[in-house]
């Protein structure tokens, strides 16, 4: 699902910078963060422009509104809005929600995402382990689909939204970049942004690189590659969105990151296990999920600390645009290293590696140069 990055009107705090230091953080309050820019999905822009001037017009429209709703962004009923929805405004959900009623949210529909709830509704397994889907809804001339509102029984949530698998791409999206290959100067420009000794020497006489080429490089960026799973964007309760942690990739840096999430508290930690290894069973049960290609799917981390009581965690599996059945042929266990060809997209390869980084959360180390602010969990 293609997203309208927003941009950041506040300084960076000084909590923001202590979460991710060194890591790659972005100065916020840039409307032209090179890593907001390289994770933009841009499958879609070429789509429409390899489909005529009339596609060309639409998507011309499509940026013209995405400034209209960088506007919108700022106005009061969004504001309180987005205060008690906080998770929408983490990587990949700009503009794609509508508060509903009764404990529900409304989501712009995609065909597959439709599709996939759909299918869902037919698996005992999968409906433990993702938001409850009440069908279909037509507002405003769009459609949408109706789901759960996994913040409703949270009173001041923290939200961290964690991109799953090894590959964020589809197959069949490498292979139409394939047809048609076209050195790329835009990409490349993104590309040296971030890291101006990454392209070869060709690269760098053409001033251009190739979609695929692109993408893959995209990839090992950040953990999804090593780990099989990212940090997509966290919002803690009393402080603005954060996405700065495209470049965290080590075991070291995701359990610095993940232990300031959780403010250190081994009953959040335990709840949150606990909660991914019932999620890890049950996918391993599911038929669902044995016969789709998973890509592009976040497992949502939820937490609440309340002031009296003891403290709420949750995790459910969101984000369904860009999953796909399996020919009758094919099969995958989720695990198994991707070759191109074998659909492999190792979503419990990184469900593993995330359990294992919550069991042993207190004792990685922190990454060179760097303390924790408290040194155990309490």
């Amino acid at each position: 699902m293609t997203s309208v990055p927003l941009p950041n009107h506040t300084q960076e705090s000084a909590e923001s910078r202590d979460l991710v230091g060194p890591l790659g953080a972005i100065a916020q309050g840039s409307i032209d963060d090179p890593f907001d820019d390289i994770w933009r999905d841009s499958w879609s822009e070429d789509e429409e422009n390899e489909s005529g001037k009339g596609k060309k017009k639409q998507l011309r429209a499509s940026k013209s509104w995405g400034l209209i709703k960088q506007v919108v962004h700022w106005s009061p009923f969004v504001q309180v809005y987005k205060k008690k929805y906080p998770w929408v405004q983490l990587a990949g959900h700009n503009g794609a929600f509508k508060p509903c009623d009764n404990g529900t949210i409304l989501k712009k529909l995609t065909p597959k995402e439709f599709t996939c709830l759909t299918d869902i509704l037919n698996d005992e397994h999968m409906l433990d382990i993702t938001p409850k889907f009440h069908g279909k809804v037509e507002k405003d001339g769009e459609e949408y689909v109706k789901l759960q509102d996994l913040l409703a029984e949270f009173d001041n949530p923290s939200v961290c939204d964690i991109k799953m698998g090894t590959r964020t791409y589809l197959e069949e999206e490498l292979a139409k970049a394939r047809e048609k290959l076209v050195m790329r100067k835009d990409m490349y420009e993104k590309m040296v942004k971030v890291d101006d000794k990454e392209p070869t020497e060709e690269e760098h006489q053409l001033r251009a690189v190739s979609k695929p080429r692109y993408m893959q490089w995209r990839e090992k960026l950040s953990s999804t590659a090593t780990l099989g799973f990212r940090i997509d964007g966290i919002k803690q309760a009393d402080r603005d969105p954060d996405k700065n942690f495209k470049t965290v990739r080590s075991e070291q840096e995701v359990a610095y990151v993940l232990r300031k999430h959780i403010d250190y508290k081994e009953e959040t930690r335990l709840k949150l296990l606990e909660r991914l290894k019932e999620i890890r069973g049950t996918l391993e049960k599911s038929h669902f999920f044995k016969r789709h290609e998973v890509i592009g799917s976040s497992l949502l981390l939820v937490h609440d600390q309340p002031t009296e009581g003891v403290a709420k965690a949750n995790v459910w599996m969101i984000d369904f645009g860009k999953t796909t059945p399996l020919l009758e042929s094919e099969t995958v266990n989720h695990r198994n290293s991707w070759v191109e060809g074998n659909r492999e997209d190792g979503f419990l390869f990184g469900l593993d590696n995330l359990v294992n980084l919550f069991e042993n959360l207190d004792t990685i180390p922190p990454p060179d140069g760097l303390q924790d602010g408290q040194q155990s969990m309490s």
